[in-house]
């Protein structure tokens, strides 16, 4: 194999050999989230050693194991690592990649191994959220490329320092909100834009599904295959307890962003992308709390929260933004469990990931509708072919950071009970000290993986 230098030299010049865009017939597009990740049916194709990209899957957990999976199917990949805190998790995972190509990948507990080889091209970060950051930013540091889950961090702050990081690296970082790379919904967000619904004022989104109650838990020891201060990292030292992992650091302060960063983060993006909007808004009003579960979790389990955009203060140029969640639901809302409404001044278009969308004019004439056959390996694809061709991905790292801002900034307001009024340009919220305070973490004092400036 030619060394990391000559093959990224060889992709630089082959940067519209690969091309981006995929025609809807060579689209096979997957469900992979959480609960169902796509098994592919055989090995790829062999490539030539300079085509190949070199990758390693940072987490090994349900959404990392489907990525993994994914990105090992592409012909053009080699994974040669697989890292996690879990060693159980990582064999698992190394077997399973084995079967698919026929080599299994290095399987590693320690993220610092995988950026130290300069055989590795790009890094896939499926860690829990407290990780994003700091993972991102370290493998910017060792000139990788970085396909990181969604939110792209566990708050605000970080993902401005990704944002620059990735731009002094001139690195590409992939956010894994999927939906961006599915032409039904570019069809759809095109529509919008082009005035399909004329002026689209209010977009909401709704997280509406049923949890599970993740009980009451007191601290004892890891299990023996268990890394626990590797798999804390950065964050504040805490004893180890059962039902704060493996699935349920999401419901931590501490390590998750609770189901608005982990699941209406998809749906926030849309909402976003329909408005047309790439800025913060400078409003945010939330009501939250636990309605239904009495159980150990710390973010709530309803939540609405409202976003205001008040452009340039005309009439007409102001724009808003509402989230519903609620976590106790077993039926969907306006016939989606997660989903998205965009209310123009002359239609409406409803949109659901798992089926599909429908413009509806006045009188809730429908005017058109297209189906959606499923997410993933198309943005996935989008990913790589960017790490060839140096343009940016379909959900470029600051995309991913102005919808993982709301729900930061969503959560934050649901927590203290109290409007926020936030500053765009600085990122700060102003005129609440204990607010203000939180668009920051805290992390472990003198910890290698903190990252500088926060």
């Amino acid at each position: 194999m030619p060394t990391s230098t000559d093959r990224r030299s060889f992709l630089g010049q082959a940067a519209l050999a690969a091309g981006s865009a995929l025609t809807l017939a060579q689209q096979h597009f997957v469900q992979l989230d959480s609960a169902q990740a796509a098994e592919p049916a055989a090995a790829p194709a062999p490539t030539s050693p300079a085509e190949r990209l070199v990758l390693a899957s940072i987490g090994c957990g349900g959404q990392g194991s489907g990525l993994a999976r994914s990105f090992a199917s592409q012909p053009d990949v080699e994974l040669a690592y697989v890292v996690d805190p879990d060693a159980k998790r990582a064999a698992e995972l190394a077997a399973t990649i084995g079967k698919i190509t026929g080599r299994a990948p290095q399987q590693v507990t320690d993220l610092r191994r995988v950026l130290d080889d300069p055989a590795v091209d790009a890094v896939i970060v499926a860690t829990p959220d407290h990780w994003h950051g700091p993972a991102t930013l370290l493998a910017l540091a060792a000139g990788k490329h970085v396909y990181v889950e969604k939110p792209c961090a566990h708050n605000v702050r970080e993902g401005r320092l990704m944002i620059e990081a990735s731009r002094r690296a001139g690195r590409v970082v992939q956010v894994g909100t999927q939906s961006r790379s599915a032409p039904a919904i570019q069809r759809a967000m095109k529509l919008l834009h082009e005035g399909a619904i004329g002026e689209v004022l209010v977009a909401k989104a709704w997280n509406s599904q049923r949890r599970k109650d993740i009980g009451h838990a007191t601290p004892s020891e890891p299990p023996p295959e268990l890394d626990y201060a590797l798999w804390q990292g950065p964050a504040p030292e805490l004893p180890y307890q059962a039902n704060r992992l493996h699935y349920n650091w999401h419901w931590w302060y501490v390590y998750g962003t609770g189901d608005m960063g982990n699941d209406g983060v998809h749906e926030l993006d849309l909402a976003r992308w329909g408005l047309g909007i790439e800025m913060h808004p400078t409003t945010i009003t939330a009501i939250g709390g636990k309605l239904f579960f009495d159980d150990d979790q710390q973010f709530p389990d309803t939540q609405y929260v409202a976003f205001d955009y008040p452009g340039d203060g005309a009439v007409g140029h102001r724009r808003q933004l509402v989230y519903e969640m609620r976590l106790w639901s077993p039926y969907q809302q306006e016939g989606f469990d997660n989903g998205n409404a965009f209310y123009g001044t002359k239609g409406m278009l409803i949109l659901g990931k798992r089926t599909g969308w429908q413009i509806l004019g006045p009188n809730n004439e429908l005017r058109e509708q297209m189906s959606i056959d499923g997410l993933g390996p198309a943005h996935h694809r989008n990913f790589l072919d960017c790490i060839k061709s140096g343009a940016r991905p379909e959900a470029d790292i600051e995309i991913g950071h102005y919808s993982a801002a709301l729900c930061h900034l969503g959560n934050i307001a649901a927590r203290l009970g109290r409007q926020l009024t936030f500053d765009p340009a600085a990122e700060q919220i102003v005129g609440d000290d204990d607010a203000a305070a939180l668009v920051r973490r805290q992390y472990r004092a003198d910890h290698w993986a903190v990252p500088d400036g926060v």
